[in-house]
């Protein structure tokens, strides 16, 4: 009888996507834990007062206007129900969230139907992307997963 993983590992050979993939399920657990899907993400941060999900043009102005007075530190979270990568970064945002309550994160979905104008004001061109703003000032963006880039911007901007 042949071994279950002996075709998963030719592939793993031969193919560096395939390899990557094998590193990042066995990372993070994926063969044994579903993604979170939209609703949970939602639902788990509806607890947390440092957590928002901004749903319309006048709460992302208001939440921007806040960040940009510097009377709150914030981070900017853009995001869509359809990106594999955003529902990666999900727990990880909530994580620490909850490690920084004094720093207010704000979920906003790119395809919710008021916030297109005020996207295009920040110019986020791709999801998922992190602002972070301290002091009135956006001081760091991350364009993409890097869990260990935004770890470390969050200890430097808000510790």
């Amino acid at each position: 009888m042949k071994n279950q993983w002996s075709n998963f590992h030719q592939i793993g050979r031969n193919s560096f996507l395939a390899a990557s993939t094998i590193y990042v399920s066995t990372e993070f657990n994926f063969l044994n834990t579903p993604l979170p899907d939209r609703s949970s993400f939602c639902f788990a941060a509806k607890d947390r007062s440092s957590f928002v999900v901004l749903k319309s043009e006048a709460e992302f102005n208001s939440a921007l206007s806040k960040a940009r007075d510097g009377s709150l530190p914030s981070v900017f979270y853009f995001t869509a129900a359809w990106c594999g990568p955003c529902r990666l970064l999900a727990p990880v945002i909530l994580e620490l969230s909850n490690k920084y309550p004094d720093v207010t994160t704000y979920k906003v979905d790119i395809d919710e139907g008021g916030l297109t104008n005020a996207i295009g004001k920040q110019n986020v061109s791709a999801v998922p992307t992190l602002q972070f703003f301290k002091g009135g000032v956006k001081k760091a963006e991350i364009v993409g997963v890097d869990v260990m880039k935004l770890r470390n911007v969050m200890e430097k901007l808000y510790k």
